[in-house]
């Protein structure tokens, strides 16, 4: 499996973006349910439904990973309650981009194909099987956290 890609997204045209839309989750498991919904409906009217499972399986293990891994309520500057996490669904002609958005500094930790023994880490092999591409980046100023985006090739109508 191969490391993710730190540097962020791979080179997109922002002004190309031909749809896009976000939701903020609850910092709660529920949120996982929330983001699969929000998923399936954005993709509908995107006429993309065929994509469902594969998107909605990588939205489930980034946002599952980001609720997991995020520091505790009260870590946040001035201890503020943390905020939500993030989802943003991007779509370019021929590309989707899913992205979440969370509060923890740390990046994505991944294990190797052959280590299912892990308790955790597995999800990304899942994330990276299912996508064509994935990554994340840190968040600086105000916002602080991170961003971990997995990006699919779709074909042209």
């Amino acid at each position: 499996m191969l490391e993710p890609l730190r540097q962020g997204l791979p080179p997109l045209d922002p002004a190309a973006v031909s749809y896009a839309a976000s939701c903020s989750l609850p910092a709660r498991l529920e949120a996982v349910r929330e983001a699969r919904r929000f998923t399936r409906h954005t993709l509908d009217q995107w006429e993309l439904g065929d994509r469902f499972d594969d998107v909605c399986l990588v939205v489930s293990e980034l946002v599952t990973n980001a609720l997991r891994h995020a520091p505790p309520p009260g870590d946040g500057p001035s201890h503020d309650p943390l905020p939500p996490v993030r989802l943003h669904l991007m779509r370019w002609t021929e590309r989707l981009v899913c992205a979440v958005r969370d509060a923890g500094q740390e990046g994505p930790v991944t294990r190797e194909a052959d280590d299912f023994s892990a308790e955790s880490g597995r999800g990304l092999f899942l994330v990276d099987s299912f996508s064509d591409s994935w990554g994340w980046h840190p968040l600086s100023g105000s916002l602080g956290g991170k961003v971990v985006w997995a990006l699919f090739r779709l074909t042209p109508a």
